[in-house]
């Protein structure tokens, strides 16, 4: 599998019923957690009061990974996705199998 740099930022229409919301919310953690458990979602991470996450995701190509793994994501209609792709660096201190 490929690593991927993932910078997802959501933003809740206007006049979005709360309830919506918060059943989507709900969804995502549940996704989140199978994406991870898969082998999808490496690692995760928020930045202090912004409405974005930034993570290391794997899949085997860039359609894998939006049509099958990001596009799955309850919220995904609400989000714009950023999508690096990533090779290790020689000089990487975990070495080029660390994710093996």
């Amino acid at each position: 599998m490929r690593e991927f740099l993932v910078e997802l930022t959501t933003t809740i229409p206007e006049g979005t019923d709360p309830a919506e919301v918060d059943r989507r919310r709900a969804a995502e953690a549940v996704r989140a957690a199978e994406l991870a458990a898969s082998g999808h979602l490496f690692r995760l991470w928020r930045p202090v009061g912004e409405p974005r996450s930034i993570g290391v995701w794997l899949a085997a190509d860039e359609y894998e990974l939006h049509e099958k793994v990001i596009g799955t994501l309850p919220l995904r209609a609400w989000m714009t996705a950023r999508v690096t792709p990533l090779v290790s660096h020689p000089n990487d201190p975990a070495g080029p199998d660390a994710l093996a």
